[in-house]
């Protein structure tokens, strides 16, 4: 139970007792020769882990492409609501497994004039929502494995406490039964010595009787020779 209780401590000790905070910034990178701006933002966590939740949050704002460069186009993307049929996002993902960064951004050339200011500064807070929903998301499995200790703890706890009152039972039953045998002791004592003694009164009673059988035969001995004399 204590070892148990202490390896749970021990988890929650090594988690980190601070609120993550999201930083965005406004970043340039180099497409096809091409300058695009965007916005990016350094998470801590397993890169794994990152990677994965960027995977499926591209997938719901357009259509993904693999093309094993750098940079992973999303066509038809989705922006603040909007579909951009003839517009294209870029994404990239890239650090360890202490810091990983993720960046999201565009071309301008493939882009309206009109829409280029707007749908930069939805990226920014896409770019946001992602990092703030990762550390929730993260966090949460952090609560879940601690609900689950928690409930392993309370379960271990009730087993605990019904285990307790069946040995308090079991012993208050086994001090029942001790009483029981002592009291069952004493009385065989008891028995034993009346019992003893009622031998002794026996075999004394058997020898009186044996000296009274010799008597009473003599007697009959002496009424036959009596008897004889007769004439």
């Amino acid at each position: 139970m204590f070892r148990f209780s202490f390896s749970v401590i021990g988890l929650f000790l090594m988690l980190p007792l601070w609120a993550q905070t999201v930083t965005v910034q406004k970043q340039t990178a180099k497409i096809r020769s091409e300058e695009a701006t965007g916005f990016g933002t350094e998470l801590t966590g397993r890169k794994e882990a990152i990677a994965d939740a960027w995977s499926r949050f591209l997938k719901d704002i357009g259509k993904t492409k693999v093309t094993g460069g750098e940079y992973q186009p999303i066509t038809e993307p989705v922006v603040d609501g909007t579909v951009y049929e003839e517009a294209i996002l870029y994404a990239t993902i890239n650090g360890t497994d202490e810091k990983t960064k993720v960046w999201l951004g565009l071309l301008e050339g493939e882009w309206k004039v009109n829409d280029i200011e707007i749908v930069n500064k939805e990226l920014e807070q896409m770019v946001y929502r992602f990092g703030v929903k990762f550390y929730r998301d993260q966090i949460q499995l952090q609560i879940d494995e601690a609900e689950r200790a928690v409930e392993a703890v309370e379960k271990q706890a009730q087993r605990l406490a019904s285990e307790s009152k069946t040995l308090s039972s079991k012993l208050t039953n086994n001090e029942q039964q001790k009483v029981q045998l002592q009291n069952a002791l004493k009385e065989n004592e008891l028995e034993h010595l009346v019992l003893e003694q009622k031998i002794i009164n026996n075999k004394k009673s058997q020898d009186s009787l044996a000296q009274t059988t010799l008597q009473v035969k003599k007697m009959v001995e002496i009424h036959k020779e009596r008897q004889r004399k007769v004439n």
